[in-house]
């Protein structure tokens, strides 16, 4: 194409033996200044007006090298644009653009996290809230008085008909311990509870549902987005027994089809292995044991609620809060994921099943491919999941290898179903890849055992490049409980590999800094209003890593406003960004 843009300016159409060749004439009245000539076709005599052309023989050939000139320096502009189109397309084929981005965060409870709201209620509500369980004095009854004996029963009961084993000694446990604690001092400031995830496990599952037949399902309680009358204890109680135990949902489920099951039966074991603060004893019952958890729980911040807020304004506020920072959560994470266009893979954790159909269906899914495990998490409903651009990759070459990686640990690693997806798949140019994401668990246990499986898996398929996008739950600083930023990426580099933010990431660059309320499953993680800094978690979590000798790093940003940049020291989420971890964008040239 060039070689003939090139001959064409040198011998434009004027002058071509084969084109149509053209001779002036006069034309009666017209003057040699600022006239028309009449340009005529030797085959068919047609005439073609055309101003300020040359009027005698003399006139034309001055006329004719100029605007040959012109022809060739617009022919050479046009090679030129060409040119610059093909380098540039040469050039985007060298460079790799990746994000990762947990966008999961808080988005089923509208009160997790500490927000700027404008009505000035909601910091009242907040603060007696707040006041209520950091110092609620007399107000701190038995948990007899709030969750009854008689409402026990009828959960006793509906457990029974579910032919739950473990009942008796859960009813033990009740009559010995649970009905005689405290509210507030006793139960939902006992940090034993929450280490043992015996309220939040359950709130995990249950909270919020994404069903295949009924839309969102909410369980009833305060930290969510559930819209019907908890006005009261007893309006609230009739409510949870039926969507619990009466409400049948059908759920997105792997390889076998849907899953149909009461939101009860999505209940599992919490493992020892996982949370070592719970005992063998409590594993064994801790279907029962936790539902019951939930169920003082739940009645626990209905009464708060309606103690500091009795005409209903807190419940106002919350849907006013779901409205903004829940129910359109998907379509603001899809448009912010729609900024970052140029991106040729992405990375995400924590996505929902009806995120990746709202994805797939938007114009997100005109661009990429949203390719996620064969084996959903159905329960839960987190998965990791990997967003390939459809004109950088081939989706016909896509294979996945999760199950190879997961069934390669040789010791028990706390890594549930969705947490992993790994993949491989060709470019257009036929080159290889190994893709992988992962959301790591909240310590970070397993993001080194999890690396190293994936490093395994990729010591197999030496054709192909890794890019690894993982949400890390690394920290600024480590302890024996906690994954240290500095000891992973000192494990990295052992095995050949860089990350988006170098060999030597700083500790102090941060991808989350969020700060839980005190209306929230996880109590003991609670911030006061004054205390978002110092109790709040801000760390380096998120990373994309590969090897130094497929790629070598050119740039990163990290985003927490939806507009591409990052505020320092801002707590997030906010009304426009959905997520309590910053996505991270890196570009890479490929060696």
């Amino acid at each position: 194409m060039t070689v003939l843009l090139w001959m064409q300016a040198r011998n434009p159409p004027l002058m071509g033996d084969s084109m149509m060749r053209y001779k002036t004439k006069d034309v009666e009245g017209s003057s040699p200044k600022g006239g028309h000539s009449e340009l005529t076709d030797d085959d068919d005599d047609s005439k073609v007006l055309i101003p300020g052309a040359p009027t005698t023989s003399r006139q034309l050939e001055r006329w004719r090298p100029r605007h040959l000139l012109c022809a060739a320096v617009a022919a050479i502009g046009a090679v030129a644009l060409l040119t610059h189109g093909l380098l540039k397309e040469w050039a985007d084929v060298g460079v790799m653009h990746a994000v990762t981005w947990n966008i999961a965060a808080i988005n089923n409870n509208p009160f997790e996290y500490w927000i700027t709201h404008e009505d000035a209620d909601y910091n009242r509500l907040m603060e007696a809230v707040q006041e209520f369980i950091d110092n609620p004095q007399s107000r701190d009854v038995q948990v007899s008085e709030v969750f009854t004996p008689a409402m026990w029963k009828e959960l006793r009961q509906l457990m029974e008909r579910r032919g739950w084993s473990g009942l008796a000694e859960t009813d033990a446990l009740w009559q010995s311990d649970f009905s005689r604690r405290a509210i507030i001092s006793g139960f939902m400031k006992d940090k034993s509870l929450g280490d043992k995830r015996l309220a939040s496990m359950p709130d995990r599952y249950t909270n919020t549902i994404n069903t295949l037949d009924q839309g969102t399902a909410n369980r009833p309680t305060v930290i969510n987005c559930f819209a019907g009358d908890m006005t009261s204890v007893s309006k609230w109680w009739a409510e949870w027994k039926r969507f619990m135990f009466q409400n049948k949902l059908k759920l997105p489920g792997g390889a076998s089809g849907p899953l149909s099951t009461e939101p009860a039966g999505m209940l599992s074991k919490i493992k020892r292995s996982k949370y070592p603060a719970i005992t063998a004893e409590e594993e064994a019952i801790s279907i029962p044991l936790q539902t019951l958890a939930q169920a003082i729980f739940d009645a626990i911040l209905v009464h708060i609620v309606n103690t500091v807020s009795p005409g209903g304004k807190w419940q106002q506020l919350q849907q006013q809060m779901c409205d903004a920072l829940n129910r359109k959560k998907d379509e603001h994470t899809i448009g912010i994921l729609e900024s970052y266009s140029e991106a040729n893979v992405v990375f995400l954790q924590e996505a929902a099943s009806a995120f990746m159909a709202k994805a797939d269906d938007s114009d997100l899914g005109d661009r990429y491919i949203v390719s996620h495990s064969g084996s959903l998490d159905g329960k839960r409903d987190q998965n990791s999941v990997i967003l390939l651009s459809k004109t950088f990759f081939r989706e016909a070459t896509i294979r996945e290898h999760t199950s190879a990686v997961m069934n390669s640990f040789t010791t028990t690693v706390p890594v549930s179903n969705g947490d992993l997806y790994v993949l491989s798949v060709e470019d257009t140019l036929g080159r290889q890849y190994l893709l992988a994401s992962f959301h790591g668990d909240t310590n970070g246990l397993a993001t080194l055992p999890v690396l190293a499986a994936v490093h395994q898996l990729a010591t197999t398929l030496p054709s192909h490049r890794l890019i690894f996008g993982l949400d890390a739950n690394t920290y600024e600083v480590g302890t024996a409980s906690l994954q240290g930023m500095s000891e992973f990426a000192a494990d990295f580099v052992s095995k050949g590999y860089s990350s988006c933010w170098g060999d030597t990431p700083d500790p102090k660059s941060h991808t989350t800094f969020n700060a839980r309320t005190f209306l929230q499953a996880q109590l003991q993680k609670a911030a006061r209003a004054d205390q978002k800094i110092s109790k709040g978690d801000k760390n380096p979590k998120d990373f994309i890593i590969f090897p130094k000798s497929g790629f070598s790093l050119l740039s990163s940003a990290k985003d927490n406003t939806g507009s591409r940049k990052y505020v320092e020291d801002m707590v997030f989420p906010t009304l426009q960004f959905p997520s309590d971890h910053g996505l991270v964008y890196t570009k890479l040239k490929v060696n």
